[in-house]
């Protein structure tokens, strides 16, 4: 069958065949296919993420998709747009993935839908490409039709990291249709300050449940949450590129030079063969093996439950901590059980290292 689809089927309707083991569509759609501009759907929420290279993304049912191969226009109403303002820069423990968990504070996860989440203000400029599409993968969780960010030279720069820089200079000359016009409205604006933006992490159960990282071992013994780490995780189509994979080794190496090892069990997934061909290249998993991490397959894996979890009895009470994008009951592990948090992977990565969620690495 394998050998059918990368042959056959192929040549005869142009199809493109990912095998198994490439990674996580989403990921191989930033790097291969998406680029200032497009309007794709793909049959999964999380098409979305490639709103970080300044396209329309949307994720669609699988009939949509049929009607487009067949050449029927898609059509959906009319959506609203909301307008996230960003002024300041990220800095220190805060990411772009902090954005998109404030974002979801603020919306919860029903405060986007009917709309278009468009970034807009200087702020953007501070964001990388890969973690405008962080923020943009997330988007689904706030039920948004799809997020987009402006065309600007973070973007450029991922194109011609990912041999794209003839899309790249075509975009530069069209810079003025890939953003927002002059005075631009929107049916609800949003600001924040990503200066004063700090750490957050979001859970249990719910991605738009929004704690302070500094403030969560206290409101997880107050909650009757575990506050042991038994699990943290990183990866998964929403924190898996290859920045990503270099902040949390950073982390490692730090922890490394200290004599530190993982108190919790700690699982790495790269988001594509090409990021995890890139850091084992680079030497940037290394690190994260030599303090007991563990690299797992090219794949969605823990994030849409395809785990194969051993390390405690069904359906005890723990928590684990992950850069996924969905923390909702039993998602990752079938345990109804399991306390999810969500946070970027450098957090997911520093509580791992101390094992609870009682933590602060920005100042213990």
């Amino acid at each position: 069958n394998r050998a059918l689809l990368s042959s056959g089927i192929n040549a005869e309707y142009g199809a493109g065949f990912w095998k198994p083991g490439s990674g996580i569509i989403h990921q191989i759609i930033l790097e291969n296919y998406a680029y200032p501009g497009i309007m794709l759907i793909g049959t999964d929420s999380h098409t979305v993420n490639g709103g970080g290279l300044g396209g329309v993304f949307v994720g669609v049912g699988g009939a949509d998709a049929v009607d487009v191969m067949a050449g029927i226009p898609w059509e959906l109403k009319c959506p609203k747009v909301i307008g996230v303002h960003l002024t300041g820069e990220i800095s220190a423990w805060t990411s772009p993935k902090d954005v998109i968990l404030k974002v979801a504070d603020i919306l919860t996860v029903k405060g986007g839908t009917g709309a278009i989440v468009e970034y807009f203000g200087s702020g953007v400029h501070s964001l990388s490409c890969t973690g405008m599409g962080t923020i943009c993968n997330m988007g689904a969780e706030i039920g948004a039709t799809t997020s987009i960010f402006p065309y600007n030279e973070r973007m450029a720069r991922y194109l011609h990291a990912t041999d794209r820089g003839e899309i790249a200079k075509i975009a530069d000359n069209y810079k003025h249709l890939l953003a927002s016009d002059e005075g631009a409205e929107y049916d609800e604006v949003i600001e924040i300050n990503l200066s004063e933006l700090k750490p957050l992490i979001n859970g249990p159960f719910t991605p738009d449940l929004c704690t302070p990282v500094s403030e969560i071992g206290a409101r997880a013994e107050q909650e009757g949450w575990p506050t042991e780490v038994k699990v943290g995780l990183i990866g998964s189509c929403t924190n898996s590129s290859y920045e990503d994979m270099t902040r949390s080794s950073s982390i490692a190496r730090q922890a490394q030079s200290k004599g530190i090892k993982f108190k919790s069990l700690f699982t790495i997934t790269p988001g594509s063969e090409q990021i995890r061909a890139t850091i084992e290249r680079d030497g940037i998993d290394q690190p994260l093996r030599d303090i007991g991490g563990l690299v797992l397959a090219n794949a969605c894996g823990p994030c849409i439950g395809q785990w194969d979890r051993q390390d405690i009895p069904k359906n005890e009470k723990n928590t684990i901590v992950t850069s996924y994008n969905r923390n909702f009951t039993g998602r990752n592990d079938a345990n109804p059980n399991t306390h999810g948090f969500v946070a970027s992977p450098e957090i997911a990565t520093a509580l791992a290292l101390a094992g609870t969620l009682k933590f602060n690495p920005e100042t213990d």
